[in-house]
């Protein structure tokens, strides 16, 4: 890892405003993830991340999503099971120009029919950008 990879990787979880002790639910694992980035989200929160066979209430979810993945309103929808109150989820897609590139428009049209508006996306490795989506607040 480069010294400006580096840079970037310090404190991955408050990038994303998980702090130590949160349980945070991997969703969408694969042979493609970003290692480095789950290693420092990880050491970050002090504990593993829980898998997709977890039944914990969780503070957040980060999910792994690639075009061709299936039906992204139905995965966002299953997301929200294990999702406590006040929980974000992380949507992880390719960036533009890499393999399973997810186009913004697509999250931008599941989310709202999942019921989560999209606040913010920031870049957390070289390949993944990651889109932070939120339950809609009730009128």
């Amino acid at each position: 890892m480069s010294e400006a990879e580096a840079a970037t990787a310090v404190n991955v979880a408050g990038k994303l405003g998980f702090k130590a002790g949160d349980l945070v639910q991997e969703l969408g694992y694969d042979e493609d993830v970003d290692f480095d980035f789950r290693d420092h989200l990880e050491a970050d929160l002090e504990s593993d991340l829980l898998t997709e066979d977890d039944q914990e209430v969780v503070d957040g979810v980060i999910m792994w999503w690639r075009s061709g993945d299936g039906d992204l309103v139905d995965a966002l929808v299953d997301s929200l099971t294990s999702l406590g109150p006040g929980g974000v989820v992380w949507l992880l897609t390719p960036k533009h120009g890499r393999d399973g590139y997810v186009p913004p428009a697509d999250v931008q049209e599941a989310a709202p029919t999942a019921g989560l508006h999209s606040t913010s996306t920031a870049g957390v490795s070289r390949e993944w950008l990651a889109t932070r989506l939120v339950s809609r607040r009730k009128q």
